[in-house]
């Protein structure tokens, strides 16, 4: 078991996708990924943006990572970068990964003050669940690690949670649901932004994008994944930083109009 366990880890996506896209058919793969948007703002992503430069650290597992010699360039973390850039030019954006193979939530975030001081990010992507599902981690503790993590995170940085990668096979052997749901009631709780990767990748495959039955081993067909995977995060940033521009002004047009009286005299 322990030996299936870390198999799965650290093959993420390779071996369960069908022939990569070309890139003309990027946008199939995020206008079939489902309905996406920010529930709750960005407020700190939009300041440093504001300030011409956004840190971002991306904590995850082996599902947030490629092998290989490109595999960091290739991974979704880069490619958010990437997408990022485009979204706001002249900007200076930095993507830092933080990723263990084996580390579940509890540990990510006992990390998380350490990772926060080294790197200042105005945003941390925190992937969990997957290790604490193979390894069958209590769900209540799990839900513990998460509120642990959001709450050193909270009033210093901006979260965006990003659940289990789908995989057929996977999903007939774990049982995700107390786990998915554990994060779903976090994300709420805590006013967090849920990017919900696996139900993004059941679309792709029930649709036909990806085919995540097939047995193959093509790298490329990872590598697209990743980049999808990146460019609709990139999205969800960009609507919680506009979601976050429109509080602004409308707080600025409440305190520039008040319902106060004009101060004149009748005589």
């Amino acid at each position: 078991m322990k030996a299936l366990v870390i198999a799965l880890v650290i093959a993420p996506v390779l071996g369960a996708l069908a022939a990569p896209a070309s890139a003309a058919e990027e946008s199939p793969c995020v206008a079939t990924a489902g309905p996406m948007q920010a529930d709750f703002p960005l407020r700190q992503v939009a300041a440093a943006i504001d300030s011409k430069h956004l840190a971002v650290t991306v904590v995850g597992t082996a599902s947030s990572t490629l092998p290989g010699e490109n595999g960091a360039a290739k991974a979704y973390p880069a490619r958010l970068g990437e997408a990022l850039r485009a979204r706001f030019p002249g900007v200076d954006v930095q993507v830092t990964a933080h990723t263990k193979a084996r580390d579940n939530a509890a540990t990510m975030a006992k990390d998380m003050q350490q990772i926060l001081a080294a790197d200042k990010p105005a945003l941390v992507i925190w992937q969990a669940g997957t290790v604490d599902a193979m390894l069958g981690v209590d769900p209540d503790d799990f839900q513990s690690a998460l509120d642990d993590g959001l709450d050193v995170l909270r009033g210093k940085v901006d979260a965006v949670l990003v659940n289990m990668q789908y995989s057929p096979r996977t999903d007939a052997m774990i049982a995700l649901g107390a786990y998915l749901d554990a994060m779903r009631y976090a994300a709420m709780q805590h006013e967090t932004l849920l990017f919900d990767r696996l139900n993004v990748m059941k679309n792709w495959n029930d649709a036909g994008i990806f085919n995540l039955h097939a047995d193959t081993k093509t790298i490329d067909v990872a590598e697209h994944v990743h980049d999808c995977i990146g460019r609709l995060l990139a999205g969800l940033i960009v609507d919680g930083v506009e979601v976050a521009k429109a509080n602004n002004a409308t707080n600025n047009t409440g305190a520039a109009s008040p319902d106060n009286k004009d101060n004149k005299e009748t005589h």
